[in-house]
């Protein structure tokens, strides 16, 4: 049988979309333990509130929390210790050169299953003001109010 390809996505963060404007997307595998993988496997995983770090030139996941694996026992771990994510060195060093610029943070988009492996999609985000968050929210409603007057219309064709 051949190897699984393509992405399962097991969670998202919508309010990294709401709260921030994604400038560019990184992938990172995380390192995790057995019972903390099969949570991730059942979709046990929230990234809301979450965010990530540089300390010592190593990349850090905090906020993710992994619920902990029902049918585990002792093994289980803290569902909101801090992840590490593995990612080349020069790209790290690339990232903390950006993040020490004003206004950029590294936020955690998206977990998914890459070929039976975790994987952590993040976003080099700059937040957005308040009038920001309004025009997004004015144009999905303009959008959504299209969409609506354009179905209504071709149902009246007919």
């Amino acid at each position: 049988m051949p190897a699984p390809t393509g992405r399962k996505i097991i969670s998202q963060n919508k309010k990294a979309y709401h709260d921030y404007f994604v400038d560019e997307k990184y992938e990172a595998g995380v390192q995790l333990f057995g019972t903390e993988v099969k949570s991730v496997r059942q979709g046990a995983v929230n990234l809301k509130d979450s965010y990530c770090y540089i300390h010592e030139g190593e990349l850090y996941a905090s906020g993710i929390h992994i619920s902990p694996y029902e049918k585990g026992n002792i093994f289980n771990r803290d569902p909101l210790r801090p992840k590490k994510l593995l990612m080349h060195k020069k790209e790290i060093l690339k990232l903390m050169g950006l993040v020490s610029q004003k206004g950029f943070t590294l936020v955690p988009l998206s977990v998914y299953l890459s070929k039976s492996m975790v994987k952590i999609e993040i976003g080099l985000c700059r937040g957005k003001k308040l009038y920001d968050k309004r025009d997004d929210m004015a144009k999905k409603q303009a959008d959504r109010d299209i969409d609506r007057a354009m179905k209504s219309r071709s149902r009246d064709d007919y």
